[in-house]
């Protein structure tokens, strides 16, 4: 009987195949992430709906400016009308937030899409010698925009808790990247193949049934109540003090607009760009490169551990319009505006992560029960944003081209950046908005490692699918050392 030979000693791994291996893991860390997300039961439908109801909100200023200019040859009051429809969603963005933290949701989610649908309806049977009805019209209808965006932000915590919390912001964000794309390319092909009034009628129709789709799932995953006040707590706005008073909530306010009017701007200089070089058609390409980077970026921070770092993040995508001026005329002449898309792509890989870590920055300051207004006030902050990018981006390549319009860009940027570091967890003015334990608990997914809530979510205590940890039970110490 011979002696048992030892094994062979094991050949060290090469640098190569570990290099091989390392996109492989990651890619499979994504992937995990995302799978844990929409094993959560109801999550895909209410995501899904939620963002349908959205999607018809980028291509309705396309429609109604083809509507509007059929009628009177006036671009400018094509802009009017279109303005009235973003002033009345503006205005009315923090009430309807507020409405659906006090009602059933799928109620008044049904309530406002009839009202919204048949102000569009009329608006797209107005007889043209009428135009000057859709002024007032489009304004009161705008007042009626289904809060989809509000109520899909502030159920998010009820369903979600820790990195599946995290995930689940930057997988909105990223899919709302993708709708700013989809929406006007499918109302200019709208309007290409019929006119402005089929335009503004499909419109219509894709509000009112992405709203009810929502109410419906709303409803079937038992979240169309509104949440009690004992829910969690947070800023000190009670049911007769507006959430304003809170100083935190005033800061990421100021800093959402202000990135938002740095960060639009970049379009608008694409556009101006594109015409200087006599190939207006191409701004639509570049417009879509740099969404498609956003659209990159919010997908990996879906997977970054712990908490998201708010002002890194903001740095990052303040660091976007600062690549393009030095690309730019008057500083440098591109022969071809391909040349600069894979600055562009690398500029907006920043801007999904942010918006995400603002979006969930924004729910942990209010209370449970009034998120719901909180979103509200942060859409109007990001109309505002829109509404000042516009005009102060046009003067700025009026007066320098198309470099000056990016600095612009990022000088508002950078401003929104330097106000994210006075929003660190844990800043003076109050504990960040606690939660009860995620109404909806993602199952066992096999092949897929389960993530402890543990530190994900600190100062908050860990929580389960039980209940809370005992009364006095210590909270876990702040992880250190998270990268994103």
């Amino acid at each position: 009987m011979q002696p048992a030979q030892p094994d062979p000693p094991q050949e060290p791994t090469r640098p190569a195949e570990a290099a091989q291996a390392a996109p492989t893991g990651a890619a499979r860390s994504v992937l995990d992430s995302y799978r844990r997300l929409f094993a959560i039961p109801h999550v895909p439908g209410l995501l899904f709906w939620s963002l349908f109801a959205r999607v018809h909100i980028g291509g309705l200023p396309i429609a109604v400016t083809f509507l509007v200019a059929g009628w009177t040859g006036s671009y400018a009051l094509s802009g009017l009308v279109a303005g009235g429809l973003t002033v009345g969603t503006a205005l009315a963005g923090p009430i309807r937030g507020r409405m659906s933290d006090l009602r059933a949701k799928d109620r008044l989610l049904t309530s406002s899409a009839l009202c919204y649908g048949a102000g569009l309806a009329v608006l797209a049977l107005l007889p043209g010698a009428l135009w000057w009805v859709a002024l007032p019209l489009a304004l009161a209808t705008g007042l009626f925009l289904p809060p989809a965006n509000q109520i899909a932000r502030a159920i998010w915590p009820r369903v979600t808790s820790g990195p599946t919390r995290q995930t689940m912001y930057a997988a909105e964000a990223t899919l709302q990247e993708l709708l700013f794309i989809v929406g006007p390319l499918l109302a200019a092909a709208v309007v290409g193949l019929t006119n402005g009034r089929v335009g503004v009628a499909v419109m219509a129709v894709l509000s009112v049934v992405g709203a009810l789709g929502f109410a419906w799932s709303l409803r079937r995953a038992g979240l169309a109540a509104p949440e009690s006040p004992e829910a969690g707590t947070g800023a000190p706005a009670g049911p007769r003090r507006t959430l304003l008073l809170d100083p935190r909530i005033l800061l990421i306010l100021l800093m959402s607009m202000l990135m938002v009017a740095g960060l639009g701007g970049v379009d608008l200089t694409s556009v101006a760009w594109s015409r200087e070089l006599g190939t207006p058609g191409y701004a639509g390409a570049l417009m879509a490169v740099y969404a498609a980077g956003s659209a990159v970026g919010g997908l990996l921070a879906g997977t970054f551990p712990g908490r998201p770092r708010l002002a890194r993040r903001a740095f990052a995508a303040a660091a976007g319009p600062l690549l393009l001026v030095p690309l730019l005329p008057p500083v440098f002449h591109l022969p071809s505006p391909w040349l600069i898309t894979p600055v562009l792509f690398v500029a907006g890989l920043g801007i999904a992560p942010t918006i995400a870590a603002v979006t969930e920055r924004v729910g942990e300051i209010a209370p449970a029960h009034r998120r719901g207004e909180a979103y509200g006030w942060l859409s109007s902050a990001i109309t505002g944003g829109i509404s000042v990018a516009a005009p102060l981006t046009g003067w700025l390549i009026d007066l320098g081209g198309a470099a000056a319009g990016a600095a612009g860009s990022a000088a508002l940027a950078v401003a929104a950046a330097l106000v994210a570091p006075a929003l660190r967890h844990g800043a003076a003015g109050g504990p960040a908005a606690a939660d009860p334990p995620a109404a909806l608990d993602a199952p066992a997914v096999p092949g897929v490692p389960a993530v402890p809530d543990a530190g994900a979510d600190a100062p908050t205590p860990p929580r389960s699918a039980v209940g809370d940890p005992p009364t006095g039970a210590p909270p876990p110490a702040e992880p250190t050392g998270r990268a994103e």
